[in-house]
């Protein structure tokens, strides 16, 4: 685990994790724990198209009779302090 003079150590930093996952799901690198680095992979970009298939944005997925986004333009506190009123 990672430590800063600056940071409390009660605190811990995260460990990293980073990976790089393919069109279809795969994990083409990675994950990169504990350490610094450079992660490199190479996509087929012929598998972008069968990706496609799974998830058909315009298609099947696309049905107002099932899927509905709703925005809340009202303004919000981007913070909200509850307490026991004391």
């Amino acid at each position: 685990m990672h430590t800063r003079s600056n940071w409390p150590a009660e605190r811990p930093l995260i460990n990293g994790g980073s990976v790089i996952v393919g069109p279809l799901g795969e994990v083409l690198a990675g994950p990169l724990l504990g350490e610094r680095g450079l992660l490199c992979a190479q996509v087929d970009t012929d598998e972008l198209v069968r990706a496609r298939y799974d998830f058909d944005v315009v298609g099947h997925y696309a049905r107002p009779d099932v899927f509905e986004l709703s925005v809340d333009e009202r303004a919000r506190p981007g913070v909200r302090f509850i307490g026991s009123g004391g």
